[in-house]
Formats: structure tokens, sequence, C-alpha cells
């Protein structure tokens, strides 16, 4: 088990670098846990977070990239709802990278 301290708290993480705990999830650990992929989390990247939360909340899953790509599209619009966009964004693992900082469980079809 890995950990990270994010202000006086210690955030347990699993071996792939997820929070244990979901509820420990908070923008300065979004912060934290994208400083560490060497991101840094701008107002899009902020917008796609929320926006898999919402889909968390809604479904209990964390989607992969094709349903997320359509997700996208289908709340912010086509512009930021394709792959390019979400790749940027996310260094070529939208669904993956963007859960972990999102702080949900890995997408089940990710490797």
């Amino acid at each position: 088990m890995n950990s990270m301290t994010v202000g006086a708290r210690a955030i347990e993480l699993d071996k792939d670098g997820f929070l244990v705990e979901l509820s420990d999830w908070s923008n300065e650990v979004a912060t934290a846990l994208a400083a560490a992929e060497d991101i840094e989390l701008s107002p899009e990247h902020w917008e796609i977070l929320e926006l898999l939360r919402g889909f968390y909340a809604e479904f209990q899953l964390s989607p992969a990239t094709r349903p997320l790509i359509k997700y996208t599209a289908l709340k912010l619009g086509p512009e930021k709802g394709n792959s390019l966009h979400l790749n940027k964004l996310f260094n070529g693992t939208p669904a993956k990278l963007a859960a972990k900082l999102a702080g949900l469980p890995r997408p089940t079809n990710c490797l």
C-alpha cells in the first residue's frame, strides 16, 4: 500500500496510485495526484474531472475511453468530446488517468 501526504492528511493509494478510499478525494488531492503525473490542472482538466465524478455518481463506474468520449461530447460538445482533446489533456491515457485524478476507481477494461 502506498500513500501520499496532502496537507496534514495521509492519503492511502493502491499499487497503481488510485485512491483506496474514494471519500479522500478533494481538489487538493486531485492537484497532488496530477503533480505526481507532471500535470498542472487547467480549467479544461477540472471540467473533465467534474464531468467524470458526475458520471460515476450516476452510473457507479468509471467509464472506459469510448464511453468517456461519448459522455463528454454529450455534455460539453464535440469540440471537447473527442479523443484528440482528451488525449492531449491526459497524456494519451484519458480514461485511466482522468479517473485517477478524479479520485475514482480504475476503469474496468483499462490495463
